[in-house]
């Protein structure tokens, strides 16, 4: 016997208040999405018969299927004689919050289905700027564009590190390695990088020897200011930091100044190689060359992709190089 009888009879409450929370949410977790439905084509049909016909089973299963909801439910949905049905007043309640939202659902999971079928939607695509940008992924985006008129791209050249992760873009091309176990980094080329000066420059200034001369040197610097070389002859390495007399991470706008002789630039050879066949640039070290440089294309992990995410991923694989020419 508890000596204190008020005690007592607060922690029997509890316990009956903790049993019915369990008992509720149990009850709530086993009702089944497919009961609902076929409680929601029996109201809208107003006949087992023809509810069974449109669910394309039988009426014993529609009468079944009632049963079993109004158990985990715990009240009764529906009256039914012989003759006709009609719904309790908790079965009017269920049916009109349950139609909505059951509308919403399956309209959902059409565009859902269809976006795994079907090219059409959005591609958000994050980008390296100048040359690559601008010449090479902006047209092969176009081309696409092209051939799958439903598609919507949002191109982003920003330099800015990106949350593929968080959904916020669908692809991104970029240069260098990449770590993060959680994606996927397509190679897509090499590029090769070169060391490039005006012959105006040349005639001006002079020419480096080595590496290392380029710390007395005038020199345009995009995102890295240490420049590490091997000779192509020795294997030696060398790593100088330049000053950046001209510091930009956009490759046009450093090209267009070493073209006017205001300095020495390091940038992949594709960025200049008009430029260098013309004539208007020269190429500073013929055995010290910087390492060169893969372009990937990156994406999120996903065995499931809608059709337009995995349609581009191939087309980009396929026609790539085709740019680059």
């Amino acid at each position: 016997m508890c000596a204190n009888s008020q005690y007592c009879l607060q922690l029997m409450t509890n316990h009956w208040y903790i049993h019915e929370f369990h008992m509720v949410h149990r009850m709530k977790k086993d009702v089944n999405y497919s009961d609902i439905k076929s409680f929601l084509i029996l109201v809208e049909e107003g006949s087992f018969t023809k509810a069974s016909e449109r669910l394309l089973c039988s009426r014993s299963q529609v009468s079944k299927q009632l049963s079993q909801l109004e158990a985990k439910l715990g009240v009764s949905l529906l009256v039914r004689t012989t003759r006709t049905q009609h719904l309790t007043p908790a079965g009017e309640f269920f049916y009109d919050k349950c139609k909505d939202s059951f509308i919403s659902i399956e309209h959902a999971i059409d565009r859902t289905i269809d976006s795994a079928t079907q090219l059409y939607g959005e591609i958000k695509i994050n980008c390296v700027g100048g040359y690559i940008g601008e010449s090479v992924v902006g047209p092969l985006i176009a081309d696409f564009m092209q051939e799958n008129p439903e598609i919507s791209v949002e191109l982003d050249f920003s330099s800015r590190r990106v949350d593929l992760v968080a959904g916020e873009f669908d692809f991104v091309f970029r240069m260098g390695e990449l770590s993060d176990s959680a994606l996927i980094a397509r190679k897509l080329t090499e590029l090769n990088i070169g060391t490039y000066a005006s012959p105006e420059y040349i005639r001006r200034c002079g020419a480096p020897n080595e590496p290392k001369d380029l710390a007395n040197h005038k020199c345009i610097a995009g995102s890295m200011r240490t420049w590490a070389f091997q000779n192509s002859e020795s294997s030696m390495k060398q790593e100088v930091t330049v000053k950046g007399d001209l510091t930009c991470k956009n490759g046009r706008v450093m090209l267009y100044s070493a073209l006017r002789g205001n300095g020495i630039i390091r940038v992949p050879e594709i960025y200049c190689k008009n430029e260098v066949a013309e004539g208007g640039l020269v190429e500073v070290f013929k055995q010290w060359q910087p390492k060169s440089t893969p372009l990937y294309l990156v994406y999120l992990q996903d065995k499931h992709q809608p059709l337009r995410i995995s349609t581009f991923k191939d087309y980009v694989m396929r026609h790539f190089e085709h740019y680059l020419t």
